[in-house]
């Protein structure tokens, strides 16, 4: 049975206005320079209020934050101007009704970047001193390409024969494929690329150093107790080789020299090495704490004039043709997004100077003193409820974007610690917790490693009650291995 009914629903949506500002203040520095730019080289409407400024009189302080004007004397408001009273409902032209919720940034941009020679290219270089047939070149250059970043084949070489035979119909026995791994590749550089497996690599490049005493001992372990000498079973490897400490000393400090991802050490990998430009920038003048946006790329924006002009030329002509109605809709449709894009991005300096200052007082301490100790706990509802905005608009303030202090540049996030009660009931941050095991673990006896027990007993003995799985916890997210392996000789 069919029935007609009314329902009431209260909705909230947000504004495209809104949704271009909560995307403005999520872009770090870098990002949001390259996003004005682009909307100045799409919407004609905009000017670069300071390029006038910069040619008569030079550039301005690359760091100023402290005009907060996007107009001039000179700019003309458009909110004054009434288009549609010039309009029929008859004469609306097709693009007035077209949604203009969605922009070119929706989708993520891929930034055009030069590149130097990447690193598979460089090994490719190489073999080419080599004399080799046709179709060992290809067999080469075929396993070449399946060499990762690390500079390792993860790949069997079981499998690269297979691929070899259906994807380049070149069918070639097992051995000639190791032949042109073991005896070619592998001796290219860097030193170890092309090994199998961390063992391999280690191997190879000790056997390129100068043969000593300490060198031959180090093959040795690697070769026949790589188990043992990686779970630092010492005393086994002192009776089985009959050595000293002293020479056994010696055979480590060899291989620590070694590199166990010998592709890294190329520097032109293809990947571009990135720099983090802070969003802002902390200093102390006179023992008070200074806040300041980075804007120095960001040109100061403003209502083009000659847009603005072309309306008040559209209002004094007393016969309108269809062409420049369709000509002047076109027009105050791009100065308002003009004047919407400037006001998000006011509105963006104030809500990261806003947030950032309540974060910067919050851990005011720390950042008189660049000691991490003093780091109160701090989640984001603490700045969510002291500045009175959303959670997540505090989450996207913090998420990308970076801080430079005296101390350091750093994410806000890392700020961000939850908080354990110690002995005397007072709140401390997970982070000074972390840092006094990290310092607990630096000072120990290496030959007799601190067990995760035995760090609980030490934590507790300093005021911090925590338990055994919470002590590994922090050790893990330190990167900081087990007693066992960071046992030393």
């Amino acid at each position: 049975m069919l029935k007609q009914e009314l329902n009431f629903k209260l909705q909230q949506k947000l504004s495209p206005q809104q949704i271009q500002l909560m995307k403005l203040v999520q872009l770090p520095t870098v990002a949001f320079e390259q996003r004005v730019k682009e909307e100045m080289e799409e919407n004609p409407a905009l000017d670069d209020q300071t390029s006038e400024y910069d040619d008569e009189y030079g550039e301005q302080d690359d760091w100023n934050t402290d005009n907060d004007d996007y107009g001039d004397d000179q700019v003309i408001d458009t909110s004054d101007i009434n288009i549609d009273e010039y309009l029929s409902d008859d004469d609306v032209p097709n693009y007035k009704t077209y949604t203009n919720n969605y922009s070119d940034d929706d989708e993520e941009k891929s930034i055009p970047f030069a590149q130097g020679l990447s690193f598979i290219e460089y090994l490719k270089d190489q073999i080419y001193t080599y004399r080799l047939t046709a179709q060992q070149f290809q067999i080469a250059e075929f396993i070449l390409g399946n060499i990762d970043d690390d500079g390792y084949i993860r790949r069997e070489l079981k499998s690269l024969v297979d691929d070899l035979a259906f994807t380049q119909n070149i069918f070639v026995a097992y051995e000639e494929v190791e032949n042109i791994l073991v005896n070619y590749i592998q001796n290219l550089d860097p030193v170890g690329v092309g090994a199998r497996n961390l063992q391999e690599c280690l191997l190879i490049q000790l056997e390129n150093k100068t043969q000593t005493e300490a060198v031959e001992l180090a093959e040795k372990l690697i070769s026949e107790s790589f188990d043992a000498f990686t779970k630092k079973h010492y005393s086994k490897l002192l009776t089985k080789y009959d050595v000293s400490e002293t020479e056994l000393k010696e055979a480590i400090y060899e291989i620590e020299r070694l590199n166990p991802k010998p592709g890294k050490s190329f520097s032109s990998s293809g990947k571009i090495v990135e720099q983090i430009t802070p969003d802002f920038t902390i200093n102390i003048i006179d023992g008070d704490l200074e806040l300041s946006l980075n804007g120095r790329n960001v040109p100061e924006l403003r209502i083009s004039n000659t847009f603005a002009e072309m309306l008040d030329t559209y209002k004094k002509t007393e016969k309108k043709s269809n062409q420049q109605k369709e000509a002047v809709m076109f027009v105050k449709q791009k100065l308002d997004s003009a004047k919407w894009f400037i006001d998000a991005i006011q509105q963006r300096r104030n809500t990261l100077l806003y947030t950032m200052e309540a974060i910067m007082k919050f851990q005011k301490e720390y950042f008189l003193s660049g000691d991490e100790t003093k780091i109160k706990p701090m989640i984001l509802k603490d700045i969510s409820d002291r500045i009175g905005m959303d959670i997540s608009t505090v989450s996207r303030v913090a998420n990308s974007k970076y801080v430079a202090t005296p101390y350091g540049t750093f994410l806000i996030k890392d700020l961000f610690s939850e908080s354990l009660t110690n002995e005397d009931g007072e709140e401390v941050s997970t982070r000074e917790i972390k840092r006094i095991l990290q310092d607990v673990i630096q000072d120990e006896d290496k030959r007799k490693p601190l067990t995760d027990e035995k760090l609980t007993e030490i934590l507790k003995e300093k005021g911090y009650p925590i338990a055994r799985r919470t002590i590994a916890k922090y050790r893990e997210q330190l990167s900081i291995p087990v007693a066992r392996l960071r046992k030393e000789i």
